[in-house]
């Protein structure tokens, strides 16, 4: 018997459609099926398990005679490992759709609803959503295992050379978490944001304006004291003022967070910026004004609610409108500035210093000594406000 000769590129090429399909064969298995509309089809026969099988390659000469082979020859491997080629085939064909599919978007979303399930803070949520909807637009479509460091970097850069470098610093932050989700899931093998960590420039620091004269502070004290605005608005600035707070937690101070028999305001993890639990000994003159407004209605939470609706918080520009309309400009005092304000004032009249730290919520590096500090601190800072509150009265009323 003469041996069957193997298939070369000439021979493929001259065949001609007949009135049925009919096989040329190569070698262990491996064939061109040619259809009677001129169409050539690479198969293979294999067996497993006693059966015959057929699998395809492609089409001729999209899949060249060389292609075809070494598909036939990965084939056999795979038998020789005892897997089901067709099973294979099958399973890398979901698995690069899969991939397709996986857009940086659709990752993306599913980041923001984790987000949104841990409750972080409102105003944590919308800059996330902003840097993922709006600056990270040009990576939306792309499949997230394909975006390259030099692309994420080209991205942050255009975002820096704006002029907003804490902005692009924050971006690579919001990026890397939605690509350690993708890591994690086995959608991308890794976070391209990682390389570029040290790429970017510095964050320029620019402090909160803020009064740190004793004579200049009491006299916005008294030009608060007479705002003509709205009462809300005024005590809530007093109120942040006394409890050396940022001026969205004390925006967003809620009844069930005060305990009026204790004198204590606790707000939540979810809603301080360094993510854990604050409680606040409030002095006399910041109980006070919690008394003044409080609204004993169901479903009012709220210490110092929206004008528009006693369910809603006020605005985050409220703060420092009513300053500017008292009269200050935006380089003399900031809301966020109170709190340099009482730490200046404070450091500089002699005050321990580890307590204020503790009064202010920062963090201590140190994490021994900062859970240290928050256990025994109490009574220093009880002491503290108190005697900062009274410093705040006597600056209001000492008009020499």
């Amino acid at each position: 018997m003469i041996p069957q000769l193997a298939l070369t590129d000439l021979k493929i090429k001259k065949s001609k459609a007949k009135d049925k399909p009919y096989k040329m064969y190569d070698s262990l298995g491996l064939y061109v099926l040619v259809k009677p509309n001129g169409s050539k089809l690479w198969r293979q026969k294999y067996k497993l398990m006693g059966k015959e099988r057929l699998i395809a390659h492609g089409t001729y000469p999209s899949v060249s005679l060389k292609d075809a082979r070494s598909k036939r020859d990965a084939i056999r491997e795979h038998l020789a490992d005892g897997i089901d080629p067709a099973v294979k085939k099958r399973l890398d064909q979901i698995n690069a759709e899969t991939q397709a599919r996986t857009t940086f978007l659709l990752v993306a979303e599913e980041y923001l609803q984790m987000a949104y399930d841990r409750e972080l803070a409102d105003a944590t949520m919308r800059k996330k959503v902003w840097h993922i909807q709006t600056l990270a637009e040009p990576l939306h479509h792309r499949p997230v295992n394909e975006i390259s460091s030099a692309e994420i970097l080209h991205l942050l850069k255009g975002i820096e050379l704006s002029g907003r470098r804490e902005t692009a610093k924050k971006l690579r932050g919001t990026l890397s978490g939605v690509f350690r989700l993708a890591v994690v899931t086995l959608r991308a093998d890794n976070d391209p944001t990682y390389a570029i960590k040290g790429a970017l420039l510095p964050v320029k620091v620019t402090n909160r304006a803020a009064i740190t004269d004793e004579t200049t502070f009491g006299q916005f004290l008294r030009d608060l004291d007479e705002y003509s605005g709205a009462d809300v608005i005024k005590d809530a600035i007093l109120f942040q003022i006394l409890t050396m707070t940022r001026p969205g937690e004390a925006r967003g101070a809620k009844q069930q967070e005060i305990d009026l028999s204790k004198h204590t305001w606790s707000i939540p993890a979810d809603r301080t910026k360094m993510r854990r639990d604050h409680i606040i000994p409030l002095s006399e003159q910041a109980l006070r004004l919690v008394e003044k407004n409080w609204i004993d209605v169901d479903g009012v939470e709220l210490i110092f609610p929206s004008l528009n609706s006693n369910r809603k918080w006020l605005s985050e520009n409220a703060f420092n409108s009513a300053i500017r309309r008292i009269g200050y400009a935006k380089e003399e005092v900031t809301a966020h500035g109170f709190r340099s304000t009482a730490s200046t004032i404070l450091n500089n009249r002699g005050f321990d210093g580890d307590v204020i730290e503790a009064a202010l919520a920062h963090q201590d590096k140190n994490a021994i000594r900062r859970t240290y500090n928050r256990a025994t601190y109490w009574d220093q800072r009880v002491q503290l406000m108190t005697d900062w509150a009274d410093l705040v009265d006597q600056f209001k009323k000492d008009t020499t």
